[in-house]
């Protein structure tokens, strides 16, 4: 097979996202010339990669074949790259980290924004992830680094706490469920809500929760970003569950109220995990020490 590192950027993109459009976008590629490099690499396979379904696709066993090699090879050509890069004094580095809608949203902006100044030869890979793919992907060296809630498997990571994470009901003071004391899931089948992007770590994670709870909750509108989506909630559109802290930086805080979610898993640890061997990389050392000096949490202690 003829390869290149687009085409295989592409096919794991891909292939994580369950989505030829998704991959696409993660690849920054039209949807066209995404499809048309898929179904070459199908070619000179000479099997097809992916099955397609209505709800997206998944890897056929010639593509999870290739998924491990692509993997495999993408590693190598980046290890190469830096080393290449010390040799030439440039020494850039790029650190693959994902985090859930919390971390991103509140907490990471400005504190990797200072890491970037004082850094300059250190590049990141910031992405949104649900906790539980966000630890999978980190054990499988797919990610360097995550900050993710507790209620993920941590086995086989080490990890430090970061900070202390609650979703709460967010509605106008105006409506009827701002003045509740305290709220279960269960109780709000009937409510109109409005959610983040569909595909957002929390989006997912709420959808998990109702599902397990036994219902659906009705989403009347997808919004990108926390502050449109509030300032929506702040004119009675509706209600929506979102990480507690995320009020203190809307512009219409005053005119929400936030009620408490009666849920275990509403309530959350979020923490830095990364793999414990082999030992990070210089560059991932540097951003794991800054992010765990900023911690709230205490030494970094090993999940098993």
């Amino acid at each position: 097979m003829h390869l290149d590192f687009i085409d295989l950027r592409l096919f794991v993109a891909v292939a994580e996202a369950g989505s030829i459009t998704a991959g696409a976008d993660r690849a920054a590629l039209s949807l066209a010339a995404a499809s048309a490099r898929i179904r070459a690499l199908e070619q000179q396979a000479g099997a097809a990669l992916f099955a397609r379904g209505r709800r997206g696709v998944s890897l056929t066993a010639a593509g999870a074949a290739l998924l491990r090699h692509a993997r495999q090879l993408l590693r190598q050509a980046e290890a190469m790259r830096a080393e290449l890069g010390e040799h030439a004094g440039a020494n850039q580095a790029t650190v693959r980290l994902l985090a859930n809608t919390a971390a991103l949203y509140e907490w990471l902006p400005e504190l990797l924004a200072e890491f970037l100044v004082a850094h300059p030869r250190i590049d990141l890979a910031l992405r949104e992830q649900g906790s539980s793919a966000a630890a999978d992907a980190v054990r499988e060296e797919r990610a360097d680094l995550a900050v993710i809630a507790d209620h993920a498997d941590l086995a086989g990571l080490d990890a430090q706490a970061f900070r202390q994470d609650r979703l709460v009901l967010v509605a106008a003071a105006t409506h009827p469920l701002a003045r509740a004391p305290q709220l279960r899931l269960a109780q709000l089948w009937q409510a109109e809500f409005l959610g983040l992007a569909d595909d957002s770590a929390l989006q997912r994670h709420l959808r998990t929760q109702a599902a397990r709870a036994g219902g659906q909750l009705r989403i009347r509108a997808h919004v990108h970003g926390i502050e449109p989506l509030c300032r929506m909630l702040a004119r009675g559109a509706g209600v929506a569950i979102l990480p507690q802290a995320a009020l203190a930086r809307v512009s219409v805080r005053e005119h929400l109220f936030a009620v408490p979610l009666q849920e275990p898993w509403a309530a959350r640890q979020l923490s830095i995990v990364w793999r414990p061997a082999p030992a990070p990389a210089p560059a991932v050392r540097q951003v794991l020490d800054w992010l765990c000096a900023h911690a709230d949490g205490a030494a970094a202690t090993g999940a098993g």
